[in-house]
């Protein structure tokens, strides 16, 4: 399972997530990615905001509804039985 780095603003530090899916919509990227490598755990989409051209991708939480709620439609569909996404 691929690992990334993601920097949290609030903490100022940085946290090692697993990445779970991955998905190109409306010509952006996103990651489903979660905390621990195994088991039932809480999971983030992050979308890449990232500049073209830029050597290291930039991911920020997605937060707004509309945008949140398209793309885990799209990573349930992708995960098929496996996953159990529900929103809060």
């Amino acid at each position: 399972m691929d690992k990334v780095e993601f920097f949290d603003e609030e903490s100022k530090e940085y946290i090692e997530l697993y990445v779970l899916e991955q998905t190109r919509l409306n010509g952006a990227d996103y990651l489903l990615v979660t905390v621990d490598e195994e088991g039932d755990s809480d999971a983030l989409i992050l979308k890449d905001t990232s500049a073209q051209g830029e050597e290291d991708a930039v991911y920020t939480v997605v937060e707004q509804e509309q945008e949140l709620n398209a793309v885990a439609k799209i990573f349930a569909e992708l995960l098929g039985e496996e996953a159990d996404i529900e929103m809060s």
